[in-house]
């Protein structure tokens, strides 16, 4: 989560510091290039941050972007003011541009990570899915285990053979939580500090759960918890294959 924070507050202070740079290199072409020039290559400091950070640092950087050109290449030269008609709506578009730009930079990073990690939880599914054809329950259940540790940030996973004891938050089908109080809110809070279960069933026979430790902070997707309950799925099919059903 720290790692998440730092990154987020770098890109923050790339979306400062990046076209003031960018304005200091133009500044010496001030007075032979026109100001749609300048806006122009202004406009690729703000995509170089919206690409490497978020759609907030994006949006500033549209906004750092505009006021160097205000402060640096408008008459009267080092104020915040325009004297020109031109320069002004110059201005206007380069802050325009910039946070459409930042913004459709943003979301095609967004839509790149969604494919990567789409990718990987396919993978994840394949090969456990795979596990059920050749392996023993055991072997899946421990290949599942380290998995849903890995998929949800677990400190501990451990799986029970047909018990029920106690009442603690499950993690449904659906990828939603359930207390006894009710939805717990992931997306916000992420998962519960206490334990959480996750049963596994088999042609709707139940066959055991993995009882599972988040780590402080832990906040997996809904996509990732999702995967998640079909890996369970998994593992409860191979679990309810060796086992004959009762007559």
């Amino acid at each position: 989560m720290s790692r998440y924070v730092t990154r987020d507050w770098v890109a923050i202070a790339a979306a400062v510091a990046v076209p003031l740079a960018g304005a200091a290199i133009l500044l010496p072409w001030r007075s032979s290039w026109p100001n749609t020039n300048v806006a122009l290559l202004l406009v690729v400091t703000v995509v170089a941050v919206a690409a490497g950070g978020n759609r907030v640092a994006g949006a500033l950087a549209a906004v750092s972007a505009a006021v160097w050109f205000d402060f640096f290449f408008t008459l009267p030269y080092e104020r915040f003011s325009i004297a020109h008609s031109s320069d002004l709506t110059t201005f206007a578009l380069l802050f325009a541009v910039g946070v459409a730009v930042s913004q459709l930079a943003a979301r095609a990073r967004h839509l790149k990570r969604v494919t990567v990690e789409d990718a990987e939880y396919l993978t994840r599914i394949l090969d456990s899915a795979a596990m059920t054809q050749t392996r023993s329950p055991d072997a899946v259940i421990q290949h599942v285990r380290q998995e849903l540790t890995g998929l949800l940030d677990l400190r501990e996973c451990r799986f029970e053979y047909g018990m029920l004891i106690g009442h603690p938050a499950r993690l449904e089908a659906d990828g939603r939580v359930l207390t006894r109080h009710g939805f717990y809110p992931v997306d916000e809070a992420g998962l519960p500090k206490d334990e959480l279960e996750l049963r596994t069933f088999s042609n709707g026979r139940y066959c055991g759960r993995f009882m599972m430790f988040p780590n402080p902070g832990a906040r997996p997707s809904r996509r990732a918890r999702l995967v998640a309950v079909t890996l369970a799925d998994l593992a409860g099919h191979s679990v309810g294959a060796a086992t004959p059903a009762a007559t």
